[in-house]
């Protein structure tokens, strides 16, 4: 069994000064943590693979596609394999664990 605690996650992420850290990838899938800070851009392009966001914490926008959606605590986003998307409008200090199937390469 793999298990992880959120702060330890986070700690590690700002101790490397890197917006996103993946802690897991496995044959079929891989998982990371994305901060983004209050007022920040996003500078994410689309990628190859499908992508699930669940949000720890924060407040933000996301614009997928050509729609948007107001996020926070508990939302989760589907975004289909090459379809460009960003969060804006980061008002709140935006943590978010992301899924990619198959693993980001």
């Amino acid at each position: 069994m793999k298990a992880f605690r959120l702060d330890e996650l986070e700690a590690e992420r700002a101790a490397n000064n890197g917006a996103y850290l993946q802690f897991l990838r496995e044959r079929n899938v891989s998982v990371g943590l994305y901060a983004l800070d209050a007022g920040q851009l996003d500078p994410q392009q689309p990628h190859k693979e499908d992508e699930v966001y669940f949000i720890v914490s924060g407040r933000a926008s996301i614009t997928v596609g050509t729609e948007t959606e107001q996020v926070g605590r508990g939302s989760v986003v589907y975004v289909p394999a090459g379809e460009p998307h960003r969060f804006h409008h980061i008002t709140e200090d935006l943590r978010v664990m992301v899924v990619f199937s198959p693993p980001e390469s």
